[in-house]
């Protein structure tokens, strides 16, 4: 049974005089003129409840709301006889809770009648008080009570904890606004604990290990749907030595430049709340802070040919340097005062989404009507929707899902993006493994021809053994790519050895290694959108005029795209989505553009993008609104499946 709140309309005046005579008696009953004024005043609200089942929906409740500056009046809440006890009054009064937090107002009052002694309970469980007794308030002999709720507790009651775990609370010398320091034991024992919501965890027991005091804090806390780190998962991960090595190698780079200076063939960093205690290595501190999420981190290096991870271990309190504790502190105080851990969240929404876009991007993966209709569908199956920046990146531990609807790098903000929400436990499409992935043409190739999937012919030139006179094999024309080259930027195309040699000095300027393909002419390429490893859409991409791509990059302007045509995916040849969803599931299982060529019957991969572009009137032309609502359910599924909830909503 599904449950929708929504503001009535004069075509619910028969239901709420109906609901009024089966619910209140006489004297508390409101007339027909009565509810029809209550419909059309601008001081009033009027809500109705529904219910659908085997897809018939009917009104079964209502509420109706005095609009006052600071007092939000709930006049009457009525649930019809045969629902009551269903849950219906609750929600119904939650999302009225909920409208009363987002109109600013700081109260919510009622009356009732005083020997209505199981709502007068129901209430009271929802928070209200008694303030008042209304003698005779309805009629002689029927005394009223006066009921409020103040907004202001409800929220600070309401708004996401923090909680940080110690063994004992007594050597955690640091009072924080909106932190609360409890011990391992209560917060594993204590009922209070169990029935929280919107909860994160900050982890600092004496030991991590399998079945000691501090596994057990994460480990509930995942059962408890309240957000921890270091979780169990990366407890886990923090144990193999070459999972460790892999995950870091993403950052080699700044390693070695960070610890070149040093002379000693072993050191440590010690990283609190994302900070390390020695200035200099500032940023290698955040960069391993995101990849390996814990309060409290030592990091050990071992120098041999370079320097390398030895061993990432998670710190309780207790194994902190004692000279250190000042400074786990101040970085303590510091990370909490930047973060806004007290979003309040709507109850009619379930998860909070972000959507990550760029306004001044010129050719961005979805246009502004694109993304309102992604707003739109998130909405609509229980998303919270906010479109942030990159200026808002300590906004992230906020949401529940990242959605990347601006072009991504992984050189750039928005592989950062993507890697600290993977770290802070978000559901993110694009995952940070799949740019990874989709930005190296090097690593496409290989992957493609480890599985046998057909490409045009291909040679990876490398700069130190590349040499003018050396045949390559390959027939002219040829297109050279960047490794990094995504959606034809970065590409060039060449007719002779001349060309080639002269194309290849300036790619050689930017990569150490260069991707060569034989051209292969066509009117268009396929685009077979591919998500959780299925066939979204399916796209023709004509070339552009007098090009040889499908946007000249040489003269941009909207005229120098090519024309498109989307079709139903049914109604491509099959070994064209196949090939595609085949392609693209050796990235992962995310969102992806799979582009296509097929020439005399046989199908060529041109390469896998993560990010594709869904804009309106392209790529949802088939589909409509269904395009973005599957899209939405993913991030919905997948967030409902990382937590462990058997029954979640299928695409």
């Amino acid at each position: 049974m599904k449950i929708s709140i929504r503001k009535s309309g004069s075509s619910d005046l028969d239901f709420l005089e109906e609901l009024e005579k089966k619910c209140f008696p006489a004297f508390q009953q409101n007339n027909r003129r009565a509810i029809r004024y209550s419909l059309s005043s601008p001081f009033q609200n009027v809500l109705v409840a529904e219910i659908t089942k085997n897809k018939i929906t009917r009104p079964v409740a209502s509420a109706t709301l005095f609009l006052y500056p600071k007092t939000l009046r709930l006049f009457s809440i009525a649930v019809l006889p045969e629902f009551q006890g269903t849950g219906i009054g609750k929600q119904l009064l939650g999302h009225i809770v909920n409208l009363a937090n987002t109109g600013k107002f700081e109260r919510i009052s009622l009356e009732l009648r005083k020997t209505d002694e199981k709502l007068t309970r129901f209430y009271k469980k929802a928070g209200f008080i008694v303030t008042e007794e209304l003698p005779q308030y309805y009629t002689k002999n029927e005394d009223g009570l006066r009921m409020v709720l103040k907004l202001e507790e409800y929220q600070e009651k309401q708004s996401i904890s923090n909680i940080i775990i110690v063994r004992d609370p007594k050597s955690w010398n640091l009072e924080i606004e909106g932190v609360k320091v409890v011990s391992s034991r209560n917060y594993i024992t204590d009922p209070e604990f169990q029935s929280l919501k919107n909860v994160r965890i900050f982890n600092l027991s004496n030991s991590y290990q399998y079945q000691k005091m501090g596994y057990y804090v994460s480990l509930l806390a995942s059962a408890r749907d309240h957000r921890v780190i270091p979780n169990v998962t990366t407890l886990r991960d923090f144990s193999s030595l070459s999972l460790v090595r892999s995950i870091s190698g993403y950052i080699d780079d700044s390693i070695q430049k960070s610890l070149k200076h040093v002379k000693e063939n072993k050191t440590s960093l010690f990283i609190y709340f994302g900070k390390s205690v020695n200035p200099k290595y500032r940023l290698l501190a955040q960069k391993l802070y995101h990849l390996f999420e814990a309060p409290l981190l030592q990091i050990d290096f071992i120098k041999n040919e370079k320097w390398m991870v030895q061993k990432v271990s998670p710190l309780s309190l207790k194994r902190v340097n004692p000279d250190h504790m000042e400074k786990v502190q101040e970085f303590a105080r510091d990370y909490f005062s930047k973060k806004r851990f007290t979003r309040p969240r709507f109850k009619n929404y379930k998860y909070d989404l972000a959507i990550l876009v760029n306004p001044q991007e010129k050719n961005p993966p979805s246009c502004p009507d694109a993304l309102q209709n992604f707003k739109k569908a998130a909405e609509k199956i229980g998303f919270y929707v906010e479109f942030i920046t990159k200026d808002d990146y300590s906004q992230l531990p906020e949401f529940d899902a990242l959605f990347i609807r601006e072009t991504t790098n992984v050189n750039d903000h928005t592989y950062q993006f993507s890697r600290s929400a993977y770290a802070e436990g978000l559901v993110v499409i694009d995952d940070p493994w799949s740019i990874l992935r989709c930005s190296n043409k090097i690593f496409q190739n290989e992957r493609l021809k480890q599985n046998k999937i057909k490409t045009p012919a291909t040679v990876i030139l490398a700069k130190s053994t590349y040499q003018k006179s050396k045949p390559l094999h390959l027939n002219f024309p040829l297109v050279l790519k960047q490794p990094d080259s995504a959606f034809s930027l970065g590409v060039e195309k060449v007719n002779n050895t001349d060309e080639l040699d002269k194309a290849l000095q300036r790619l050689f300027k930017i990569s150490d290694l260069v991707v060569i393909q034989e051209f292969m002419p066509s009117e268009y390429d396929w685009r077979i959108g591919v998500l959780d490893q299925k066939p979204l859409y399916a796209c023709k991409y004509y070339m552009a005029k007098n090009h040889w791509q499908i946007y000249d990059w040489n003269t941009p302007n909207k005229e120098n795209w090519g024309e498109s045509e989307t079709l139903a995916v049914e109604n491509v040849p099959e070994i064209v989505v196949k090939t595609a969803v085949k392609a693209a599931s050796l990235i992962g299982d995310g969102l992806y553009g799979v582009d296509l060529k097929m020439v005399n019957g046989e199908v060529y991969i041109i390469e896998i993008n993560d990010n594709p572009n869904i804009d309106e009137g392209i790529e949802d032309l088939v589909l409509k609104d269904e395009i973005y609502i599957r899209i939405m359910k993913s991030l919905f599924n997948r967030i409902e499946i990382n937590r462990n909830i058997a029954q979640f909503v299928t695409v």
